[in-house]
């Protein structure tokens, strides 16, 4: 295909792409390889060799030693002509079209030509219409010579960040086919530019224009923009210049030229008015002039029409029918009326047009999208009406000629002509003798096409057009129709090809260095191929990921060490992340020691008074290496404390992010920390002394009582320890003085009064017993002090008889009272007097009776 009227196009290559043909791979639904040969194509992307593979998906691996690309070098002036005469629309079959004179603008061109000269950027500033690629033109003529790198022309629609600017500028000026260089290359190459830069249809300005101008500095620029393009920024020193309309007499003599002949008094006056509706835009009197050539014909106004019958060839009607000047709203919004007057392939053009978002695809593609094999000569007549306006090397329908087209019924059938464009794209960027850069020059009606279609048609153009797209190197074009076919195979269900698409974007993510970007696409791949059981695009996913995963090894940044010191001074008691902070296990200093918290040790009981006596009194270097195996951490003291020394054994002291139980602090200590996760009592914990704000040294008259009552408390265990080795050693036999005892006791009976307890400490015994009077028979007497109050020598019945006096035990009073005759089992020992089984009290001293 592509050939007109006998004429082959110039990117068509009869046999084949620019690479060999791979093996014919078997035919399998879906892919292109059911179309012909794989297209396979070898590039170099920065510092990765990549091999684009429509069937499987594109491998990539590292450059190896010595196959490491060569310095480019620089087109000469024939090589740049060339190239600039490829960047121009292609030249349309059919009768020329009219050339359209420069109007009224000669100071402008000028004034263009002398800022660039002197290195200086310009933007000129234009609403659509005003002729600015016309004023470009004239200027791109002038500056031939002006830098060493001659005059580049470059496209600026629907670019929005200047990264594909800047590789479009590298590929034109360098002879480096097959290359796209990585960001830092790319970015020392253009800085040794030296060009002059057309920039046509600019959408960005700010921060991404700065960036652009910066990468260049060798470079002047001519950016041709709308005013609602968004403005440079105030220190970007560019230079503006105002395109506005054209005066009434210039916009007569552009009529007249667009007509061929000179105009009437009534041609005039409605020119004059439509000067005044339009503002003077260039663009609304070429269209103004197709409006009365169209009308000069309607009404037989030629001499040749005179000759010939009309009817036979061309749709004329056959009686001469006058046709009034169009009215000046007719005038102002043209588009309907001149589409009417156009021939059925022109008017078929327009409605595809409206379905792809304003792109007219290239005009060999028409025959097949309009079903006439003359549908080609439509283009021709489209831009002599104005209906059509040239970006880069395509052409668009002209500002405001889509919206007035969709609003008569062109876009009514949008949809069904989106998916034919997108069934006829699919089999045409599949094809082996289209040239990825064939593909390239079409990306914008391709991706409208895509945007248009249904979910089928869209995953199979995606399928074909995207390796053709990574081998042109037009990756911007490349990143969209692969998401693109990726929502519509999630869509459909195609789960192949929605994992090719996903390896496909993990592939160009890795070669721009973004590597999060890069994993989680080719992870989603792998995941999916392996469900459907792909080895092959399994293994080429996973080298891909190999590479990710080196390349953020060897860019990883190094985690900082541990913080071996306190927090700094103001920084938050509770920080979001654990500290690591060295703290000495015991204390090191005096004050140090006395500032911390004593033990507050409970009051020993006469049963384990012995225990915990000999405890502390035999063994004290026990309780310092108990002590040392309990770490103490205290808490982290401010800036204005002395530095601890470190120790060889470090505490680790975490702090919690969210406090488990209500505290009026944050805790400081590992214990604290467990205690608040998991509670051992289900009391609530005592509230915790306030932090102190200083180390403050320990007064001398707190340690005093500290350690007073500490000596208190070992007297008291003591003479607990004494006491019980009396009463112990008592058991045998009757002290030496002691007074004597029957071993028959007297048998009382039981008391319901309760005694004191057998563990509380026994009185001190006085030095001599006093000398007490002899008890009358029935009395009892205190038992001897040697002997157990709980204890009594004998259990054999008492011979007492019933009616005698229940003996009484008598106790000392500080005060000499008389014993009261209560009966009791237990009894204050005294050493007075013992009271014998008849009754009678024996002295001490004095031998004891039997009975």
């Amino acid at each position: 295909m592509d050939r007109t009227q006998g004429r082959t196009e110039q990117h068509e290559q009869p046999t084949g792409g620019s690479a060999p043909a791979a093996p014919t791979a078997p035919a399998t639904p879906g892919t292109p390889a059911a179309a012909g040969p794989a297209r396979v194509v070898s590039l170099t992307a920065g510092g990765f060799a990549l091999t684009v593979n429509p069937v499987d998906g594109s491998e990539i691996e590292p450059l190896r030693p010595g196959t490491e690309p060569a310095l480019p070098a620089k087109r000469d002036a024939a090589a740049r002509a060339a190239r600039t005469a490829a960047a121009r629309p292609p030249a349309l079959p059919g009768p020329a079209a009219l050339v359209r004179p420069l109007q009224a603008r000669e100071e402008e061109r000028e004034r263009l030509v002398r800022l660039l000269g002197r290195g200086r950027s310009v933007r000129l500033t234009g609403p659509s219409g005003s002729g600015r690629s016309t004023l470009l033109d004239a200027v791109a003529d002038r500056c031939a010579g002006l830098a060493p790198d001659g005059v580049v022309r470059l496209s600026g629609f629907g670019q929005q960040q200047p990264g594909e600017l800047l590789h479009a500028l590298y590929a034109t000026v360098y002879e480096a086919e097959r290359e796209r260089p990585g960001r830092i290359e790319l970015l020392a190459r253009v800085r040794e530019i030296g060009a002059v830069v057309l920039l046509d249809d600019l959408e960005m300005g700010g921060t991404a224009l700065d960036e652009l101008m910066r990468a260049t500095p060798e470079c002047a620029y001519l950016l041709a923009a709308t005013p609602d393009t968004r403005a440079p920024s105030d220190d970007s020193h560019i230079e503006e210049v105002f395109l506005g309309g054209l005066g009434k007499a210039d916009c007569l003599e552009l009529l007249e030229a667009g007509v061929g002949r000179p105009l009437t008094d009534e041609e005039s006056a409605w020119a004059g008015d439509l000067r005044f509706a339009s503002e003077g835009l260039p663009l609304r009197f070429v269209q103004a002039a197709a409006l009365l050539r169209q009308r000069d014909e309607l009404n037989h106004s030629d001499e040749d029409d005179e000759e010939e019958e009309p009817g036979v060839f061309e749709e004329r009607p056959r009686d001469a029918v006058h046709v009034p000047l169009p009215t000046l709203a007719e005038g102002a919004a043209p588009a309907e009326l001149l589409a009417s007057r156009v021939s059925e392939s022109a008017r078929a053009a327009l409605r595809i047009a409206c379905a792809l978002g304003g792109e007219l695809p290239h005009h060999a593609h028409l025959p097949a999208l309009v079903g006439d094999t003359h549908a080609d000569t439509a283009v021709a007549e489209l831009l002599a009406c104005g209906l059509l306006t040239p970006v880069g090397t395509r052409y668009r329908l002209a500002a405001g000629v889509a919206r007035q087209l969709e609003e008569v019924g062109y876009g009514d059938t949008a949809s069904e002509e989106a998916r034919t464009a997108a069934r006829h794209y699919a089999w045409w960027t599949g094809h082996a003798s289209v040239v990825p850069e064939r593909v390239a020059a079409e990306a914008d009606a391709v991706l409208a096409a895509l945007a248009g279609a249904d979910v089928v048609a869209a995953v199979l153009l995606a399928r074909t057009a995207a390796p053709a797209f990574a081998a042109s190197l037009h990756w911007e074009a490349w990143e969209r129709v692969l998401r693109s076919g990726a929502e519509a195979a999630r869509k459909a269900g195609e789960v192949a090809e929605q994992a090719y698409f996903h390896h496909e974007l993990g592939v160009l993510a890795l070669c721009e260095e973004r590597l999060d970007r890069a994993r989680a696409e080719l992870e989603t791949s792998i995941g999916l191929r392996g469900a459907l059981a792909d080895k092959r695009g399994t293994v080429a996913g996973r080298r891909a990921l190999a590479l990710v995963v080196d390349r953020e090894t060897a860019g990883a940044a190094v985690s900082p060490p541990l913080r071996l010191e306190a927090p700094a001074p103001g920084a938050p008691a509770a920080a979001p992340e654990a500290v690591t902070v060295a703290t000495p296990t015991t204390p090191t200093t005096p004050a140090e020691r006395g500032a911390a918290a004593p033990r507050v040790a409970p009051s020993p009981s006469p049963a384990s008074s012995a225990s915990s006596a000999s405890s502390t009194a035999s063994a004290p270097d026990s309780r310092a290496a108990s002590e040392a195996s309990t770490t103490r951490v205290p808490p982290v003291a401010p800036a204005a404390a002395p530095a601890v020394p470190v120790s060889a054994e470090a505490v680790t002291r975490m702090t919690p992010v969210v406090p488990v139980t209500a505290r009026s602090e944050t805790p400081t200590t590992l214990s604290e920390v467990f205690e608040d996760a998991f509670p051992l009592d289900p009391k609530p914990a005592p509230p915790t002394a306030p932090r102190p704000t200083a180390a403050p040294a320990p007064a001398p008259g707190r340690r005093r009582l500290v350690l007073l009552a500490g000596a208190g408390a070992l007297a008291v265990v003591a003479l607990g320890t004494v006491v019980s080795l009396a009463l112990s050693s008592s058991d045998s036999g009757p002290p030496a003085q002691g007074p004597a005892v029957t071993s028959t006791p007297t048998v009382t009976a039981p008391d319901p009064t309760v005694a004191n307890s057998g563990n509380d400490p026994a009185p001190e015994p006085p030095v001599s017993a006093p000398p007490t009077a002899t008890p009358e028979p029935g009395q009892s007497a205190a038992p001897t002090p040697g002997r157990s109050p709980v204890r009594t020598p004998s259990r054999r019945p008492s011979s007492t008889p019933p009616n005698s006096a229940p003996p009484t035990a008598v106790s000392p009073s500080p005060t000499g009272a008389q014993p009261t005759p209560t009966v009791t089992e237990t009894v204050t020992p005294s050493p007075s007097a013992t009271t014998t089984q008849t009754g009678t009290t024996t002295p001490a001293g004095s031998p004891a009776t039997g009975g």
